[in-house]
């Protein structure tokens, strides 16, 4: 049965509009927006004082509830997209570690032959990190299987994904680095650039081969120098590219985080997670690839080194912390976790937005924007107060 819901706020896709009333269809889908004084027949869902928003769009995750992409294992796989309405995230990329080719390509095939069944957040496609990147800025990827970047092997792998390898982080110094880019970004998959000690100008080829993204942006690349630009240099001044971000407080300094988005606007901003197994799990030990990490005091470290390996955030937190710090209004911050996600991986087609016909999809915020309840397909699978 269709229904409507009253809210105090719509984050709607162009506008967000106070009060008012937003039609979810007997299928799962969005209907139309009705304005305050408009309170249409039937059903209504009273959210009054809270938010609806867009479900959060996760677009690089590894791990979650002790599980990791990399096990290949698509019961643990399904439990993550299950865990992840709790973390306000209703679509997401799963993420690959740097990896032999086979390990791969056997997690694009468990991927592509199961990823329609997926009962939680809905797998939208695939995200490799890596392997083609470079050793100074490794981080907790593993050297022994970087190379360069080859078309042949791409192909192998997106055959096997039945096509839902959706980006491609690679490191722009690597031989063939941009006629790999020209050749990927042809076939409708975004090319990345990340894990890198680059050089502006190696960035930059990339970049107008066609690469569009940068990963985790300030982590893992080369430095700004007022001479040598380096990828942080090209990820702030490159026009029309979008910049991952962490932020989790550790990662990246607030106000580096606030100089991120104050140069290149929300519109081109990614909050991601990049969070590894001990995601929703308590401190202590656990091992990311095949290297053992610790977790303390909200970050995972490398055991050898001390290194941030990937994070233990949920996207929820990262949309309430950029509001926190002051950095981004709530509609700037849930646009940076949705909308801009799902673009900057070419599915916005599919999630992303609240929009007539499209999947409805969505959260119920609280005012001061922590998570109350998390739909999907139209059908409440979350509450935080039930669970909290």
């Amino acid at each position: 049965m269709s229904y409507y819901l009253h809210a105090a706020k719509f984050f709607l896709h162009n506008t967000t509009e106070n009060g008012g009333y937003l039609e979810v269809a007997s299928d799962g889908k969005f209907g139309e927006y009705l304005g305050e004084g408009q309170r249409p027949a039937g059903k209504i869902i009273d959210y009054t004082g809270k938010w609806i928003a867009p479900g959060l769009v996760d677009t690089h995750i590894h791990g979650l509830l002790n599980y990791d992409l990399m096990d290949n294992d698509w019961n643990e796989i399904q439990e993550m997209s299950i865990g992840l309405l709790k973390a306000g995230v209703t679509s997401w990329l799963p993420t690959t570690l740097t990896a032999s080719f086979d390990q791969l390509n056997a997690v694009c095939k468990t991927i592509g032959e199961h990823y329609k069944e997926a009962r939680g957040a809905k797998i939208q496609g695939i995200y490799f990190e890596g392997p083609y990147f470079t050793e100074k800025h490794k981080g907790a990827q593993n050297p022994k299987y970087f190379k360069d970047p080859d078309i042949r092997e791409f192909r192998d792998w997106q055959g096997s994904a039945h096509g839902l390898l959706k980006k491609i982080a690679i490191a722009p110094e690597r031989q063939g680095a941009a006629d790999f880019t020209k050749a990927v970004v042809q076939t409708g998959t975004v090319v990345a650039l990340g894990h890198s000690d680059a050089t502006f100008e190696q960035a930059k080829r990339c970049v107008e081969a066609g690469a569009t993204v940068f990963t985790h942006t300030f982590n893992g690349m080369s430095g700004l120098n007022h001479r040598a630009l380096g990828m942080v240099g090209a990820a702030l001044s490159m026009n029309l590219v979008d910049d991952e971000l962490i932020c989790d407080g550790h990662h990246v300094d607030p106000f580096a985080v606030r100089s991120l988005i104050e140069n290149k606007t929300p519109e081109h901003i990614i909050l991601i997670t990049d969070c590894m197994r001990a995601g929703m799990m308590p401190c202590g030990d656990y091992v990311l690839g095949e290297f053992p990490v610790y977790v303390q005091n909200g970050m995972a470290r490398m055991k050898a080194g001390n290194s941030l390996a990937g994070s233990i955030l949920e996207l929820k937190n990262a949309v309430k912390n950029v509001v926190d710090w002051n950095i981004a209004t709530p509609e700037e911050a849930v646009l940076m976790a949705s909308y801009v996600p799902a673009r900057s991986s070419n599915i916005a087609d599919v999630c992303g937005s609240i929009l007539p016909n499209r999947d409805a999809d969505f959260l119920v915020l609280n005012d001061d924007m922590s998570l109350s309840e998390t739909y999907l397909n139209g059908e409440s699978r979350y509450q935080a107060q039930a669970a909290d």
